[in-house]
């Protein structure tokens, strides 16, 4: 896979008072994006459910170039900064931008794997985890960890 991206809608929930989309909502088209991916390449909420294993963050920073506003045509593209050989860390790096390539916003998101059992740090399980993470476009300055 070389590209992951999609047109979002921008609802009138997702404003503000000052009728640009609030900061909350980046993170929140950033998250939705993140379990899309995954689950287009078989790693489902019901799969990681089955497994006892799911994705958390450790840190999660957006930084706003642009306003966006309720009519404006915006597209999320998703790929990975870093990772671990293991896919057990990354960064996930999130783009949002217009249909000619300006920038919006950047969100980055540092994360890995818990345990949803033991409730710890693991190694993602099935096998099939690391075939998803390493089938996600990477950065042009990917880092492996």
């Amino acid at each position: 896979m070389s590209v992951f991206t999609k047109q979002i809608s921008i609802r009138w929930s997702d404003l503000d008072p000052n009728f640009h989309m609030r900061h909350s909502a980046y993170y929140d088209f950033g998250a939705q994006h993140r379990i899309e991916i995954l689950s287009q390449q078989g790693l489902t909420v019901g799969v990681m459910a089955a497994e006892h294993f799911g994705p958390i963050a450790f840190r999660e920073e957006c930084i706003f170039r642009k306003e966006i506003h309720l009519d404006d045509a915006i597209f999320i593209s998703t790929k990975i900064g870093k990772m671990r050989p293991d896919a057990s860390r990354w960064t996930i790096v999130h783009d949002l931008h217009d249909a000619a390539g300006t920038l919006y916003a950047k969100i980055s998101i540092d994360g890995a794997w818990m345990d949803t059992k033991l409730r710890k740090l693991a190694v993602p399980t099935p096998p099939m985890a690391l075939k998803v993470m390493n089938a996600i476009p990477k950065t042009d300055d990917f880092i492996l960890l």
